[in-house]
């Protein structure tokens, strides 16, 4: 696995000065490692939380109990809290926030697994896009992070989210 995109993403980062922050649950983890892969990181990437239990999403990223109990964890009101929690809480220009379900189990009828939300938030705007990857958990894994780095990209290059 090549890491262009996420080189492409700090050296658009780096050039503008811009800070990302991440809060990840079912990636566990893997989005930050992408993007901390690539060397000069640190002069963009402020960090990230991994909050993969509900009490970590309201106690780390102020997600709504309200929020996990009516729309649930794999939801766009998540998502969008999520990044906004970490956004706030690490001062970052630009917040990216994944939950999904990775599988093989925990899939719904109207969440299968696979299913995905990734959300961006940013001073002039909040995003949110669902996905649905059918690998295996660790291919779901590395579909959602390469998802969340284009959708990064195409914020980064102006593009309609």
């Amino acid at each position: 696995m090549t890491n262009s995109l996420a080189i492409q993403v700090g050296r658009l980062l780096q050039e503008r000065k811009l800070k990302l922050v991440l809060a990840e649950s079912c990636t566990g983890g893997l989005f930050g490692s992408r993007i901390t892969d690539v060397p000069g990181s640190s002069e963009y990437f402020l960090g990230g939380v991994v909050a993969y239990a509900y009490e970590a999403k309201v106690d780390l990223l102020n997600v709504s109990w309200d929020t996990l109990n009516t729309k649930g964890a794999v939801s766009r009101e998540t998502v969008l809290e999520m990044a906004r929690g970490i956004r706030n809480l690490l001062k970052g220009d630009i917040a990216m926030s994944v939950s999904g379900i990775a599988g093989p189990g925990g899939g719904t009828p109207e969440k299968p697994v696979g299913t995905t939300w990734i959300g961006l938030v940013a001073a002039n705007g909040e995003w949110a896009k669902i996905f649905y990857f059918s690998g295996d958990r660790e291919a779901n894994k590395i579909s959602a992070v390469e998802a969340a780095l284009e959708l990064l990209l195409d914020y980064l290059h102006g593009k309609q989210l």
